[in-house]
């Protein structure tokens, strides 16, 4: 490795000039500000780009400048930043990488790509660069670390990533983790000594979502009767999600109660090649497709999420599932499986019920004692409500963000 990033520095030294179509294209900025690069890779749109672009609006942009670069414009998510009022820009180059999975193709151009990316960060003064997908860890942090800029990796994954075991401790400066779960792992390489954990932002106004306007709209929709059930499933269809899990259990939920109307709502779409195939089969072998409804990718979801009776999130080892937070904050009761950020996000039969892993029957169990016990959801839903507000605020997260910049940038 050392040796690799020694052959990249040396010929990084003879290509880190900036084009001359490139002068054209720097920002003016003031020295009293601090430019904090923000990279993506563009395509679909996660929880990383939501918490990441609360953070970029609510940083204090007499102190803090966003820049945020699109390595690519396809997918929804240059609209999404477009309607946010949020300026970006192509990256300066259109490929990225993934830790541990650099194809070979690739390697004769990447010292003239961190050049080029290098010349970037330092002919438009860049000061941080925040990156919150792998691929941008990745791809930015050594010319972060050769333009002299300050690399901030926001981890929001698994702890036993590649990249934030073999990669975060060479290049990044400070870690932030999205719950201690994600966090990594002590041991002689590690970036544990420079982690922090931080929750991420959430807009606390959807609280005020009227439940009784959501729920009839939604019936009306739907058409389902007043007394149906309704149980959703947000999130990337993806294997980690669990999505067929969700399957299962609202087959489990028509075994044990034959004669109860439920509904299940899987919002979300494609991440995995192939598993929304997986599903649409799974759901027509255990004869459920008369009550479980694929509605695709929907915004704002915050309506149809304080219209359900029960978010069930059967994900294992999630670092942080947004989608808890959000049913919190809307007053619709959560269960989940008792694995990864879900522990921390949840106290069970407190603010929420967690159960076994990977096991329909009792995911169906504690949904079923949910919507049969409306006195104990409902001060479940009181409680996860209190709670959230004053833990996942948007200001409690920037405010932190800027703590950690400030600190980075004393180092």
């Amino acid at each position: 490795m050392l040796e690799l990033q020694s052959h990249i520095v040396s010929q990084v030294e003879y290509a880190s000039t900036p084009a001359p179509q490139d002068m054209g294209r720097i920002r003016p900025t003031s020295m009293d500000k601090c430019r904090v690069c923000f990279p993506f890779a563009g395509g679909l749109i996660g929880g990383s780009h939501i918490s990441a672009l609360q953070l970029i609006q609510g940083l204090n942009h007499t102190q803090f400048e966003p820049v945020v670069l699109l390595h690519s414009l396809d997918g929804p998510l240059p609209d999404f930043l477009a309607n946010a009022g949020i300026a970006f820009e192509r990256a300066p180059i259109p490929r990225y990488w993934q830790a541990g999975h650099v194809a070979l193709r690739d390697l004769p151009t990447m010292p003239a790509d961190i050049a080029r990316m290098r010349a970037y960060l330092r002919a438009h003064k860049i000061k941080i660069v925040h990156t919150n997908e792998g691929a941008m860890h990745a791809t930015w942090g050594m010319p972060a670390r050769l333009a002299g800029a300050r690399h901030i990796w926001h981890h929001r994954g698994n702890p036993r990533a590649a990249g934030l075991r073999l990669l975060a401790p060479l290049v990044a400066d400070r870690v932030i983790c999205v719950s201690n779960f994600a966090s990594p792992p002590q041991g002689f390489w590690s970036a544990r000594g420079k982690s922090t954990v931080a929750y991420s932002p959430f807009d606390t106004a959807i609280a005020h979502v009227d439940r009784k306007s959501a729920r009839s709209t939604a019936e009306a929709s739907l058409g389902i009767a007043p007394d149906t059930a309704v149980i959703s499933f947000l999130g990337h269809f993806s294997t980690r999600k669990r999505p067929l899990i969700f399957v299962e259990t609202i087959a489990a939920m028509r075994r044990a109660r034959p004669d109860r109307p439920i509904v299940g709502l899987m919002f979300g779409e494609e991440h995995e090649a192939g598993i929304e195939a997986r599903i649409r089969q799974h759901i027509q072998e255990l004869g459920v497709a008369d009550c479980v409804r694929m509605m695709g990718f929907l915004q704002p979801v915050e309506p149809w999420l304080a219209a359900s009776d029960v978010l069930l999130v059967p994900a294992v080892e999630e670092p942080f599932g947004r989608t808890v937070i959000e049913a919190m904050l809307v007053g619709t009761p959560v269960v989940a499986a008792a694995s990864g950020g879900n522990i921390e996000a949840i106290r069970n039969r407190g603010t929420g019920l967690l159960a076994h892993p990977d096991d329909p029957d009792d995911l169906a169990d504690h949904v079923l004692g949910v919507i049969d016990d409306p006195r104990m959801a409902m001060t479940i839903a009181h409680r996860a409500r209190q709670e959230a507000l004053q833990k996942f605020s948007v200001e409690a997260h920037v405010n932190k963000i800027a703590r950690i910049y400030r600190e980075a940038l004393a180092i």
